[in-house]
């Protein structure tokens, strides 16, 4: 097919302490989601001065894909446009219109498949399309990626780099000392039971694993919100680290946040802060890996999705058992649930 822009899709965080409160309520709109976690978070927010990383990170990526397509081509201008902050997906879609953009590809940056992180994407963009009305271009999604060879190299790589950084009085025996902890965003147990979102976690544990040679690994789960009543994927990753010392699992750990493309707000907050304080007081050795963020695999692996859209020749590459996602979802892929939450990023 012929298309003649790529849109990148994020979930976009404030960039200034005066964002934090309103980029919140935007994104908890509509959600039963107590006014006490609202602030709560803010105050993860504030910690760092009140902006969010996700921003700045998603400016580099597409700094780096235009640069990647630059030279390998398809010469396509990239826009950008939000879920929850500026720029917001309207605004972003009556740019694209008023450039006379047609036909669009749209790169989401979340690698699995769950409402939160793939239908209500394109639930947004639809909506962004009614609001900018007739002209509105049209924007096809890319598939979801978790197990393209090149993400999976990619994240294997940070976590060899993280297991290469892990305290010299551990490395003797990293394979039996150090377990590594594959970390995801919490999700409710309603909305993983309608996708495959943990299972698509599970292969890419296996897969990296695998790869590096890691016997000692477990998933685990970060960032949970929503009503106390309502049931959430576990273990917390603050639990899994009490039992990895009182269980004695490992001298060491190697945190590998694999739910994430980018070193964003819950990264740096739920891991660098709250679990770097948990293991200084247990004690327990912690090694964080960082995200796929701008590896030039992961880069080129954005690219090689675009030209498998445009290319009914070109491979739709995968790893493992699961094999590549489909273009285009099924109707009644990962449905919305009731009373739904999906906490700030």
């Amino acid at each position: 097919m012929n298309y003649d822009a790529i849109l990148v899709v994020s979930f976009g965080g404030p960039e200034s302490r005066d964002d934090v409160i309103p980029f919140l309520e935007t994104v908890l709109r509509g959600r039963n989601v107590p006014r006490e976690r609202l602030l709560t978070v803010a105050e993860h927010y504030y910690h760092f001065g009140g902006k969010s990383p996700i921003n700045q990170q998603t400016r580099e990526l597409i700094a780096a894909l235009e640069h990647e397509l630059e030279a390998r081509g398809p010469k396509l201008p990239v826009y950008w446009g939000n879920r929850n902050w500026h720029p917001l997906l309207p605004e972003t879609l009556l740019q694209m219109k008023k450039d006379g953009v047609r036909r669009a590809l749209g790169f989401v940056t979340s690698a699995y498949s769950s409402y939160s992180g793939c239908r209500q994407y394109r639930e947004n963009i639809t909506q962004a399309q009614r609001e900018v009305g007739e002209g509105a271009p049209e924007v096809d999604k890319l598939r979801v990626f978790f197990n393209h060879p090149e993400f999976i190299d990619a994240t294997a790589e940070r976590v060899q780099e993280a297991l290469a950084a892990v305290p010299s009085g551990v490395q003797q025996d990293a394979q039996q000392n150090v377990q590594v902890v594959y970390i995801a965003h919490s999700i409710p147990v309603s909305m993983a039971a309608t996708s495959d979102y943990v299972r698509q976690l599970e292969e890419v544990r296996r897969l990296v694993s695998q790869k590096l040679g890691v016997r000692n690994d477990a998933l685990v789960y970060q960032s949970r919100s929503g009503a106390p009543g309502q049931p959430w994927l576990e273990p917390d990753i603050l639990d899994h680290l009490r039992a990895v010392k009182t269980q004695n699992l490992a001298s060491a750990v190697v945190l590998a946040p694999i739910g994430f493309i980018s070193d964003h707000m819950e990264i740096l907050y739920d891991l660098d802060v709250e679990a770097r304080q948990l293991c200084d007081s247990l004690p327990l050795p912690m090694t964080r890996a960082k995200t796929v963020g701008l590896h030039p695999k992961f880069v080129a692996m954005i690219r090689e999705l675009i030209m498998e859209r445009m290319d009914p020749f070109v491979e739709r590459r995968a790893v493992g058992a699961l094999g590549p996602r489909a273009n285009v979802c099924a109707e009644d892929c990962c449905p919305a649930l009731r009373r739904m939450v999906r906490p700030g990023t």
